[in-house]
């Protein structure tokens, strides 16, 4: 079974209205790649180095559909729109399936 994939996204809104849409249009595509939202907003605390105002983190079942969701053309237009509204990092990557702590 391979590992499952991850979007970890960090976000400024620039324009809150703007991003609505955003919001109310990305179900829909992340739904199509099975995402499931393990992060979305929500309290936190910077540790370490910076943040921004907004935390996501979606899951895939695997990297590849990770990658395929985020260059679909149903998310390729929903970036556009998003960019408009927010700054943004985003990273995609593989989960971990090996030995754990205690193991």
């Amino acid at each position: 079974m391979a590992a499952k994939g991850y979007w970890i996204a960090r976000v400024d809104v620039h324009n809150a209205e703007g991003y609505k849409e955003y919001v109310a249009q990305n179900g829909a595509v992340f739904a199509k790649y099975g995402g499931k939202f393990l992060v979305r907003g929500g309290r936190h605390v910077a540790k370490e180095g910076s943040s921004r105002t907004r935390n996501v983190v979606i899951e895939f079942k695997d990297y590849e559909t990770a990658i395929a969701c985020y260059d679909s053309p149903e998310y390729v237009r929903l970036l556009a729109l998003r960019s408009s509204h927010a700054e943004s990092d985003l990273v995609i990557i593989e989960g971990y399936d090996g030995p754990q702590p205690g193991s």
